[in-house]
């Protein structure tokens, strides 16, 4: 089987380490270039890896098969659409575009030109989740808390976008049900927008979903409870680690879930290539990343105009 010839387009946090595992898949794949604005930073990275620097991605335009856009969210549309229209099957980190517009563009355009686009939600990949999913039937309720340091990066999104949603896309992939009421709160303490948020989503089925994020806490917290009959499971995707709680009589039992650690990121991209190599549709398709941008777009909404309505109380 010929190699898979692939670029990575923005180099930054998130791109170094596309490129890192890239590099160790290097009997799958061929890397054809990098690029970056940031030309020093993206140089240097090139020549560590021995592979070339373009400074103009649509220089790269029939030398790929495939590309991974880890670009400022701003920017996913634009690139994405471009690859797609010029027959490369396209990664897109999360998330997938700024509106449901431009995702329903980009998922129209990988129909018709048959392309894989995935788009990157990892915790999907985590061990610890995919260990646990063996053990849901049907959640009844679902708590989840994401919090990190204030980054210095990703700061042209909020809270949600840039954390919670990944919180958002699990959920979505959890509960079989139409969302009934959605009730959110967040505030602006570093930035223009919101850096903290709290979350309730109700569903149709019955089914509640407490989401919290942060990126200005003092601690690293990505964990999910989720409650179902007679039993519920914890979950930590730091740490890969799960535990399910059973009901035995009058006591609860706790139970570790087996898991094989691994890198979510490398099973993420091992997976984009094999939906290439295979014809197989991707687990986090342009359509699960479209239903979870539109979920966060909402939050987002509501939390506007909450923060709309308290500044304009009289003091």
């Amino acid at each position: 089987m010929n190699k898979l010839k692939v670029a990575i387009i923005g180099i930054g946090h998130l791109g170094s380490l596309h490129l890192k595992d890239y590099n160790n898949l290097s009997s799958l794949v061929e890397i054809v270039g990098v690029c970056d604005i940031k030309e020093e930073r993206t140089t240097r990275l090139a020549n560590h890896y021995n592979v070339p620097f373009f400074e103009n991605y649509k220089d790269l335009v029939g030398k790929i098969d495939a590309v991974n856009v880890c670009v400022p969210t701003k920017d996913h549309f634009e690139i994405a659409r471009f690859f797609l229209e010029n027959n490369t099957h396209v990664f897109v980190e999360k998330p997938i575009t700024t509106t449901v517009e431009q995702a329903d563009k980009l998922i129209e355009l990988s129909e018709k030109n048959n392309l894989k686009l995935q788009v990157g939600h990892i915790e999907r990949f985590n061990s610890a989740f995919q260990s646990a999913r063996h053990f849901l039937s049907k959640p009844l309720f679902i708590e989840c808390h994401r919090l990190n340091h204030f980054p210095n990066r990703s700061l042209d999104i909020g809270v949600v976008m840039d954390l919670m949603i990944h919180d958002i896309d699990i959920m979505l992939g959890l509960i079989d049900s139409p969302i009934k009421n959605i009730h959110a709160v967040g505030v602006n303490v570093l930035t223009l927008m919101e850096d903290i948020a709290s979350v309730r989503v109700s569903f149709e089925n019955g089914c509640v979903c407490n989401l919290t994020a942060s990126r200005v806490s003092e601690d690293v917290m990505r964990k999910i409870r989720i409650f179902q009959k007679d039993s519920y499971i914890s979950l930590d995707y730091i740490k890969q680690e799960a535990y399910i709680y059973k009901k035995s009589e009058n006591s609860i039992l706790k139970h570790s879930l087996p898991i094989e650690r691994e890198q979510p990121l490398r099973k993420e991209i091992e997976h984009f290539i094999e939906c290439i190599n295979k014809g197989k549709t991707p687990l986090i398709s342009g359509k699960e990343g479209r239903a979870a941008l539109s979920v966060a777009l909402k939050i987002i909404k509501t939390i506007k105009e909450r923060t709309a309505l308290i500044n304009s109380q009289p003091d």
